[in-house]
Order: C-alpha cells, then structure tokens, then sequence
C-alpha cells in the first residue's frame, strides 16, 4: 500500500526591495519541495519591512496563514528563509504542524539524494552539525533505513533538545570515517596524476544543465532531469579534446542560493576535485530569469573554498546554457557581451560543442612553455606518457635519441620530471 504524500505549502519571504524575481525564487522553492515528493498545496509570497524576531511574519501575517493551513490541512510548511529555533516553535505552536526551513529541506534533499557511502556520511554530519544547536523532536531517524534527515516526516515532539554526546560522538566517528575517505581520494588522484590527465571540473547552479553536458559529452548516462540536485555524487570520465588530448571530465552537485554552510564545509572533501581542476566550467542556464543571481551564488561558494583567483586566471570558462530557449534576437546582445572565456551552448542539441572543448584546449595551453627533451630509444613508457599528454608539436629521431619539441605546463613538466627520478 503506497503511503500517502505529505501536504505541505511553501512560503517564500522576502524584503519589501528586492533586485530578483520573486516568482521565479518562489517557483524554486517549489521544485526542492517537489524533489522529495510532497504534494504542495498552497504557496505564497510575503514581502517584509522588517522581519519579527518571535515568528518571523509577524502575528498578522500568522493567523492568516492559520486559517490556510487548516482549511487546506496542511501537514508541513516550509519557509523559504532562515528560521531561528525560536521563530520555528513558535510557529508550530500556532499552526499546530511541523515547521522547516530552507537548510533543513535542502538537507533532507540531499540526505535522500546522496548514493555513496561518502556522500551519505557528508550529508549527516552537515545534518547533525545544523541540529546540534537547535530544538528539534527528536534524533531518531539517524537510525531509519530512507533516506533523508527526518526534517519533513512525523510529528515530532516540541521541546527536546539533541542529546549533545551522542551527537558529538557521532559527528567524530563520521569525520574520522570522512578523513578515511579522503586518504582514497587523494590517493586515486595520484594515480591519476601518474597517468595524467588534466582535469575539467563542471560546476554551477542546480539545475543548470551540468549532468546533460556531460551525458553529452562523455556518452555517460548520469542522471540528467529537470530537477532540483538530481547529482549529488561526483562522477568521472575521459573526454578526447580536438588536439587529440585527454581530459578527465568531473561532475559535481549543483549549487544553490543560500546552500546551508554546514554542507559547504562537509563537502568540502568531494569539491576538492574542483579545486584540483586545471579547468572549471561554470555552467549557467542563461534562458533561467535569476541567472545573474545563480551566477553570484555559484561565485560565493566557489570562494568560500579559495578558488578567487581561478574566477580570474583563465581558470574558469563561463558556459553560457541553454541558448535554445532563448531567440535569436536575445541572443544577439549576450554574444556581443561575450569575454574571450565565454562560450555559448545548448547541452541538449550540442550547439557550441566544438567552440567549447577548443576553447577548453586553448585554456589548458594557456600557462605552456617549448621545450625540447631529449628521450632515449628504450624509454617508450616515458615517450608515451608525453604524447597522452597531446603536448608534442615536433619530432626528429636522432642517432642515439628521439628530440622533441614540447608546448608543455610547468606542472606537467614537473611531473613528467618526478616520473624520471622515481
């Protein structure tokens, strides 16, 4: 027998003088609802001078909602905000239903979302990190078999503080076990390293189009829907660029205004392959009408993990998506906008492919030097690795060694280099 879906309405909040869409951020609010299958029932937009510190919107706006919640029996509401613990009591008091948040129902998403072992661990300590401070009903849905955080389900009770050791115990057992993780990481990236590859890491706003891209790319078959994180773990393929170079193409979970901090710093592990990048594509869905405001939010995180000057260097290509939405006489002026590392795409019809994987070249080129090396008849294995490296641009074979003439990185050098004193 299918359980039924919970009944929720949502509820966006904003200032009174606002610079983005308010039907658009509400509309988004809707799809992270929807990602975790509840059944909206009600939505609304409530604009504030000034926002009350014991419910948030204040008394008014409350008794109107309670009638709302009642004749519509609403089982969940969730703010698109920022809700204090008090703010939340007091409210649920009120309405006499469970009350959540922005953090909690992006974390719910993703505790329901993450497959891997390291990303479900990820997920439960930015979880339990945001609970740890707060009221909350109770902590047993850390030992449910679904997914998800328990933020959404049940009807709790009102007044029970976490059990603090138990969280703590739990949070240092996850660490340790993510420390674990990340030692494989770093070793698989070695290995990589010793192949190597350069490495083009996609990012953006959720629901920009990145799965697709690389789908499309790669001939992979990742998750690719018209939904809210439908990625959470990162995924990598090979890609052969037009120089007959070599690229590891990785995806990585999407993005969103307001990402609660705590996931931030817990996936701080698997973003490490985007600060590992030689390349970053900044995938942005331009026909979106927040793309401005996307584009910020992606920005923000991205220097929150120390990745300013690669907004800068060269680094990272704006991959401006979704250009088949938009006509042509919109287009018209964003092309003559573009930088000379933007490119212009459609993921779904592969328009733009080739401008951008050239571009991707030019960029992985961009710090190159000549060179000319010297490689002995017997070293096969090390004449190999600099043509995987698609960085020969001449070649004479002499009596007692092959000379070539290399467009190479110094960090590639320098690798090739270590190879040789091994």
């Amino acid at each position: 027998m299918q359980t039924p879906k919970t009944t929720a309405a949502v509820i966006h909040v904003a200032p009174k003088t606002v610079d983005y869409d308010l039907e658009a951020a509400l509309d988004e609010a809707i799809g992270l609802a929807l990602a975790i299958d509840l059944n909206i029932v009600y939505s609304q937009i409530i604009q504030l001078r000034k926002a009350t510190p014991a419910t948030m919107i204040g008394r008014g706006n409350v008794d109107l909602l309670a009638d709302v919640i009642q004749q519509d029996e609403v089982d969940l509401v969730i703010f698109d905000g920022t809700l204090t613990p008090v703010q939340q009591r007091n409210l649920e008091k009120a309405w006499h239903c469970k009350v959540i948040d922005r953090t909690s129902l992006i974390l719910e998403i993703f505790g329901e979302r993450a497959r891997t072992a390291e990303g479900r661990l990820q997920v439960e300590l930015a979880a339990l990190t945001y609970q740890r401070s707060r009221l909350v009903r109770s902590w047993t849905h850390l030992e449910r078999q679904r997914g998800g955080f328990g933020f959404t389900g049940g009807p709790g009770e009102t007044q029970l503080e976490l059990d603090r050791r138990m969280i703590d115990d739990r949070i240092i057992r996850i660490k340790a076990d993510l420390d674990k993780t990340k030692l494989t990481r770093g070793l698989h990236r070695s290995a990589r390293a010793d192949v190597p590859y350069p490495t083009v890491a996609l990012v953006g706003y959720t629901n920009a189009g990145k799965s697709t891209l690389f789908n499309k790319l790669t001939q992979a078959d990742v998750l690719a829907k018209d939904m809210l994180f439908a990625t959470l773990d990162p995924t990598m393929r090979q890609v052969k660029l037009p120089s007959g170079r070599t690229i590891i193409l990785s995806d990585t979970v999407g993005f969103i205004s307001h990402l609660p901090t705590q996931l931030v710093a817990a996936f701080r592990a698997t973003l490490e392959e985007v600060c590992a990048a030689d390349v970053i594509l900044h995938v942005q869905d331009i026909a979106h009408p927040n793309s401005a405001m996307q584009e910020d939010e992606v920005n923000k995180v991205l220097t929150e993990l120390g990745l300013e000057k690669q907004l800068v260097d060269g680094t990272t290509l704006r991959v401006m998506n979704k250009i088949d939405l938009i006509d042509d006489a919109d287009l018209k002026p964003l092309r003559k906008r573009l930088k000379k590392c933007d490119v212009m795409i459609s993921a779904v019809t592969a328009d733009g492919f080739d401008k951008l994987l050239t571009l991707i070249d030019k960029q992985l080129n961009r710090h190159n030097k000549l060179v000319d090396l010297d490689i002995p008849y017997d070293d096969g294995e090390s004449l190999a690795w600099l043509y995987r490296q698609g960085v020969i641009i001449g070649r004479v074979d002499g009596e007692n060694a092959i000379h070539l003439k290399l467009q190479i990185s110094p960090a590639v050098l320098d690798r090739f280099r270590a190879r040789k004193s091994i």
